[in-house]
């Protein structure tokens, strides 16, 4: 007879109890938070928009939901999910490469960079940068006004270049000493707006000084780059999900 207690004991496995599950799941969704904080820190205008906001909410749930699926399971280990989400993160990665090589071969952290934040210059060649096209089918711009970071909503239908009231604070422009003279009309009515002279607007390598802005009056999501500054370039153009800009 045997006491169950012999050297041909199998004991179960033993699992990680639940408050170190908890834990995990913590850790993991505060980093996933933090980084998405430092994201939009380090990438100011990114984030602009109630329905950018929604979005992003949105998706954190998502991956809120899945995690405390997969993590708090009593059924799954967590040694097999730590190297399933690696081997996820792996696929994602190498699909972003892909999808970023699509049209041609270039700078593999620009190209990447660029379709994770639409709005991102890439270089291609010393006269010549290039953006793809955003999700909601515009195409937006990363640049420095007055050597502050901005976003711009590239509108060829734009006249002048305008600076939201948003960027203009960010920018040190003092909106109180400015004059709204200057009438808009947009989807939402008449709009009144203010000119302003920048010292320097860069966008990538190509640089405009004293570049004349205007500053909206009304709140708008982002500033709109106009043909103010688009026509000292020597062209732009768009070829499928990517807009072209081109020096002098």
């Amino acid at each position: 007879m045997t006491n169950g207690h012999g050297p041909w004991r199998n004991d179960p496995p033993r699992q990680s109890g639940p408050n170190t599950r908890i834990l995990i799941w913590f850790f993991i969704v505060a980093a996933i938070g933090l980084g998405t904080w430092k994201l939009s820190e380090t990438f100011p205008g990114t984030i602009v928009s109630d329905l950018d906001r929604a979005n992003l909410y949105y998706m954190l749930a998502i991956v809120a939901a899945v995690l405390s699926g997969v993590v708090l399971s009593r059924h799954v280990r967590l040694g097999q999910v730590i190297r399933d989400l690696a081997t996820w993160a792996a696929v994602i990665a190498v699909l972003l490469i892909g999808y970023s090589f699509r049209t041609e071969v270039g700078d593999v952290g620009q190209r990447v960079l660029s379709n994770l934040i639409p709005g991102e210059p890439v270089s291609m060649g010393a006269n010549e940068i290039a953006f793809s096209r955003a999700a909601d089918g515009h195409f937006y711009a990363f640049g420095e006004a007055n050597g502050t970071r901005i976003r711009f909503l590239i509108d060829t239908g734009a006249t002048d270049t305008v600076i939201s009231p948003s960027d203009a604070a960010r920018i040190g422009i003092d909106t109180k000493d400015l004059r709204f003279t200057r009438p808009y009309g947009t989807a939402n009515g008449q709009t009144l707006g203010a000119p302003y002279m920048l010292a320097l607007l860069t966008i990538g390598p190509i640089e405009v000084a004293d570049m004349p802005v205007s500053v909206n009056q009304a709140a708008m999501d982002t500033s709109l780059l106009g043909m103010s500054f688009l026509s000292r370039l020597a062209s732009f153009e768009v070829r499928g999900d990517r807009m072209f800009l081109r020096r002098k």
